[in-house]
């Protein structure tokens, strides 16, 4: 049954090919029973369609295809090319381009076609008429009868192509390549490839390789061949189709040679460019290869263009300048603002697309995140709990604390927890651990949700999966006992820590702290009378050096503090000191060291990096926050410095700076402070 099936289909195709020149509009009734009902072939396994284009097109060239070697002399810039053109060429070339335009990109950052009708010429009537790629073939193999009319059909086919689903794009891909018109209108391509106008040569190209004619093509190779010839003819706008033409491409010798005359041609041109349009896509087209002095070129193009810089493109140039891998942090401040002056139009994947792209780029604007991020949370209701999942995801990765946000989600997850999956509640769990966020009011119900949500994952979830859980929640201070007694039972037997592991060090210290947060959090645990502690090397670094300098002359003596302390739980601390219970002088080391003395004030001064507290802020994240914790448990208090700006302060003011933190009343408190940012 299923073969009289399969015969009939294939003799409905035979029916429609041999009827297509006839009947031009048939094919869309023909193409509604065969595109959902017919089985898919990849039309590249056609043998007629490979004879076509390996075999009968170089008897109708007259030659095989000539690879150009980067020597040829068509990329000197000052070439002249002149080559044969027929009256229909030149006549072509006196109009403003071609009946072609480029628009702006869509959404999905593609090339939009737009016709430019000519009204005396019904053929251009009937195009855009048709709603279907096999209409236009049908409609080509009818009336098209000049050059310009195959390569404005072409075009056309694509434009309709793109904007079909991708089962849909899988058939109709089927159907054109197994239409006679599409075969005729590629031969005729290839034959009057070099009397073509420079916008239908690379219009038609973009449209070949966009359909997915197989580069290694005698078509495609002779439509790079003549691009070449003609490179130094190409307006602006046209080299910026080829640059994303080109981009999709495989490395071959044409397209290496192409790409390098190309970048000659644009570094050439880049001072003509005002379109910020057409520079955002060579950016993006260019690519993270290009040397750092044509993309300065770059970028100054686009600073001169930046005053009419629109919403559209400053969400593009962000993706430009990732595919570029160039941070310039003036563009992005001036595509920062617009953003944030429109944020409410930007759909749900442009807004993680701008997130990703700075973290990418390593750019860190707060006011930027802070819009994003507020209107986010003015708009929570309207946004599916899986949507904010992400975006608290990608604010993670930016090491980014979204306050309100995250007390929002948090009331949603503890009102309605079973949409949280395992994959979700790993990722929340890491995101609040991290970002070292606890849900004021609702502390303990947070946690007793997560932890029930936890418990019921336990007997599907792997290894790696429940040391990543239970070490999120021991970081923000809670004991989930359930999955901790399933934890160690697995580190007993051997099934944590497998000597192959990759990432047998991260889990380790994944381990370890899990073990010291049983010890130092649980409510039985008190503060013992005395630390050992060891010195862990008489070196220091240099990044320490000057803070050690400053506290000599502080305190007037090396000995009044202990550098590179060594605690119990593999904790380290760069300075200790020593203090009367009043906190009004500093006692020599040597006379606290061999007991205990409740009277004494043990100091931890820690330098820390900027990427330990969230962007922005003073406000530790996870680790930092943990061995504050912990710290404070072993008799410690702990004193944070911002390592980056103790570096800028001079002598005089790291000296004053320390004895505040360390004389001062509030010495121990950890108040929240604004960092300066990008911006």
């Amino acid at each position: 049954m299923n073969n009289k099936i399969s015969y009939l289909l294939n003799t409905v195709r035979c029916m429609h090919r041999c009827n297509s020149v006839l009947t031009p509009k048939s094919s869309a009734t023909a193409r509604k029973h065969i595109l959902w009902v017919g089985r898919y072939r990849d039309p590249l396994e056609n043998v007629n369609f490979r004879k076509l284009f390996l075999n009968i097109f170089p008897s109708l060239h007259g030659s095989s295809l000539r690879f150009l070697s980067q020597e040829t002399g068509v990329f000197s810039t000052g070439a002249n090319i002149q080559p044969e053109k027929s009256t229909e060429a030149l006549v072509s070339e006196q109009a403003p381009q071609s009946s072609l335009e480029l628009e702006k990109l869509d959404d999905s950052g593609s090339f939009k076609v737009k016709h430019v009708v000519d009204h005396s010429d019904p053929f251009f009537n009937g195009l855009q008429k048709c709603t279907c790629p096999c209409d236009i073939l049908d409609l080509a193999s009818e009336s098209a009868v000049s050059i310009k009319h195959f390569t404005n059909c072409l075009t056309a086919v694509w434009r309709l192509f793109k904007n079909l689903s991708e089962d849909q794009q899988r058939y109709e891909k089927q159907l054109i390549f197994e239409h006679p018109a599409f075969v005729k209108l590629c031969q005729q391509l290839l034959r009057d490839s070099r009397r073509m106008t420079r916008g239908d040569l690379v219009f038609s190209l973009h449209a070949v390789v966009s359909l997915g004619v197989p580069q290694n093509t005698l078509l495609v190779q002779t439509l790079l061949r003549v691009c070449q010839e003609k490179l130094n003819q190409l307006d602006n706008r046209c080299i910026s189709v080829l640059a994303t033409t080109l981009a999709g491409l495989d490395k071959d010798k044409n397209v290496s040679a192409l790409q390098a005359g190309l970048q000659l041609l644009v570094e050439q041109r880049i001072p003509s460019i005002r379109d910020i349009f057409i520079l955002q896509n060579l950016m993006k087209c260019m690519g993270k290869d290009v040397p750092v002095f044509l993309k300065k070129k770059l970028e100054m193009a686009v600073l001169k263009q930046i005053d009419h810089l629109t919403f559209p493109n400053a969400l593009r140039v962000f993706s430009a300048l990732v595919a570029m891998n160039y941070c310039s942090i003036p563009i992005l401040n001036a595509c920062s603002k617009k953003i944030q002056e429109n944020v409410h139009d930007a759909p749900f994947r442009q807004l993680i697309l701008i997130l990703e792209a700075c973290y990418n780029l390593q750019y860190r604007n707060v006011k930027l995140f802070s819009a994003l991020a507020d209107y986010i949370n003015s708009t929570a209701c309207l946004w599916d709990k899986r949507q904010i999942i992400l975006f608290l995801s990608a604010f993670e990765t930016l090491g980014f604390q979204p306050s309100e946000l995250m007390g929002v989600f948090a009331e949603k997850v503890t009102e309605d927890p079973e949409f949280l999956n395992l994959k979700n509640l790993l990722i929340v769990l890491r995101v609040y651990s991290r970002l070292n966020y606890v849900p004021r009011g609702q502390k303990h119900l947070f946690f007793e949700t997560l932890h029930s949500c936890l418990n019921k994952y336990l007997p599907q979830i792997s290894n790696t999966e429940l040391l990543k859980a239970v070490y999120s929640l021991c970081i923000l201070g809670y004991l989930p006992h359930c999955a901790l007694d399933e934890l160690m039972q697995k580190n007993s037997r051997g099934e944590l820590l497998l000597s192959d592991d990759l990432y047998k060090e991260q889990k380790e210290m994944m381990l370890r702290c899990v073990k010291a947060c049983m010890e130092l959090d649980s409510p039985s645990f008190t503060k013992p009378a005395f630390v050992l502690t060891e010195n862990f090397s008489s070196l220091i670094s240099l990044n320490l050096r000057k803070a050690r300098e400053a506290l000599i002359e502080l305190l007037g003596d090396e000995n009044m503090f202990r550098q590179n302390v060594q605690l119990p739980y593999k904790y380290h601390i760069d300075f200790e000191i020593r203090m009367d219970s009043d906190r009004k002088k500093v006692l020599p080391i040597a006379a606290t060291d061999d007991h205990a003395d409740s009277s004494v004030q043990r100091l931890a001064v820690l330098f820390v990096p900027l990427s330990a507290f969230c962007v922005g802020t003073m406000h530790p994240q996870g680790k930092l926050a943990m061995k504050k914790r912990h710290l404070n448990k072993l008799g410690y208090h702990v004193i944070l410095v911002l390592n980056k700006k103790f570096q800028e302060m001079t002598n005089e003011d790291a000296v004053e700076f320390l004895k505040g933190k360390i004389y001062s009343e509030n010495a121990f408190s950890f108040s929240e402070m604004t960092v300066q940012d990008n911006n």
